[in-house]
């Protein structure tokens, strides 16, 4: 099948084959240049980004990514090699979308199965501005506050293994929505979540249509109501691309401002090098307007944490079909607030996937917990998720809806 958005398919193939970045050995793990070339392969690194929620632009500096065969070393172990950037570079992660990809790096490893893999960023220093962000619509851009651990690394779940003579591809999706979360007084604060994800090019892809370009469209794959990818459409063509998804059956959700939310469901991603489609641009996914309420209140973490971070999730379930994020955001880390704007009032649109295009959307007017209403969601690594199964927002908006999570 013909991949949804062939510009940048050949942009991230082209910003692969120019990476020149070298690396410098970090203590033995294949950086230095004693090993024979006959027992060494290559690793090579690019980073790529779901949107953002709120922010025009999400800045984060890179400074080394670093690999270790052993899953137990510190920062100031042996064994690690590093790709270097010099100097460091400053990355809007929100120039990553739709597949887009920028290369890291690469270096030379020795063969063998790597168990630890480490993104570090440089600390904001002073009045610096190594990771800010710019909120929608301000221009002023914003210093990003950073937990220390940017500077020993964030540590990525993922293990590998490298092959001699051969070449392994990694791709660090960094998901700025989650990651930064406010912290009070106006400030922000980074909460990095990184997951590594396949290489090869492959996914679900379609159009929305342009005329809801200007109102902050959102797309996710979904499954089981969590969001494993999302992205926003070019902001001229309105194609968007959901890339590099593990194999399985997606639910997409597609929103935008003052609009109800359409939802397609069971897309069935089966390849690992095509891309299934959903619209055309002869038939794009529109949205019809809706009005919108807000769904707020507090998020109290016991014991309190002063490393989680609380997410807060509006859900609709549908009548034999799936259940689905509509919305979601990250709580203050000083005062557990949040609010959940945007969510529409009106019913949302759904259609099964089916191969012939265009779908054939119908209002669902039976979704659950009713049209208006939403089941809130609040969850916190380390916590037991709760949930609260009305939430009604069809008459007023509802600003007490707290939750209390306990391990």
């Amino acid at each position: 099948m013909k991949p949804a958005h062939p510009t940048l398919y050949l942009a991230a193939l082209a910003a692969f084959t120019a990476a020149g970045l070298s690396a410098c050995g970090g203590g033995g793990g294949g950086g230095g240049g004693s090993t024979p070339d006959s027992t060494l392969g290559t690793l090579s690194v690019s980073m790529t980004d779901a949107p953002s929620c709120g922010f025009d632009a999400v800045n984060v500096t890179v400074n080394k990514v670093r690999v270790n065969q052993s899953s137990t070393a510190s920062d100031t172990d042996a064994g690690w090699t590093d790709i270097t950037l010099s100097p460091a570079r400053k990355i809007n992660l929100l120039n990553l979308t739709n597949g887009a990809l920028e290369a890291l790096g690469q270096t030379s490893l020795s063969a063998g199965h790597y168990n630890q893999l480490r993104l570090v960023l440089d600390p904001n220093t002073g009045s610096g501005m190594a990771n800010s962000v710019v909120v929608s619509g301000s221009t002023a851009e914003v210093s990003l506050d950073t937990p220390s651990a940017v500077q020993s690394g964030i540590k990525l779940v993922n293990s590998f293994d490298v092959a001699a003579g051969q070449r392994v591809d990694l791709v660090l999706d960094f998901d700025a929505c989650k990651s930064v979360v406010t912290k009070g007084n106006g400030k922000y604060a980074l909460k990095p979540v990184v997951k590594v994800i396949p290489t090869t090019l492959n996914g679900i892809g379609g159009f929305v249509s342009t005329a809801l370009l200007s109102r902050h469209v959102m797309v996710s794959a979904q499954q089981n109501g969590a969001v494993v990818s999302a992205t926003t459409p070019n902001a001229t063509t309105g194609e968007f691309a959901l890339s590099r998804l593990p194999l399985g059956n997606y639910d997409v959700v597609v929103t935008a401002d003052d609009s109800a939310a359409a939802v397609v469901g069971a897309v069935p991603v089966t390849s690992t090098s095509a891309t299934v489609a959903i619209s055309t641009s002869a038939a794009p996914i529109a949205l019809p307007a809706s009005v919108t309420g807000s769904i707020g209140g507090t998020v109290t973490l016991t014991p309190a944490s002063s490393t989680a971070t609380a997410y807060v999730a509006a859900k609709q379930s549908f009548v034999a079909g799936p259940t689905v994020t509509v919305k979601y955001r990250g709580a203050d880390l000083a005062s557990g607030s949040y609010t959940l704007s945007g969510l529409p009032v009106g019913a949302p649109q759904y259609a099964v996937y089916s191969a012939t295009l265009p779908l054939q959307f119908a209002s669902a007017a039976t979704v659950l917990p009713g049209v208006g209403k939403y089941i809130a969601e609040a969850s916190a690594e380390g916590y037991t998720t709760a949930s609260l199964p009305l939430v009604d927002i069809s008459l007023a908006n509802q600003s007490n809806v707290n939750f209390s999570l306990k391990p």
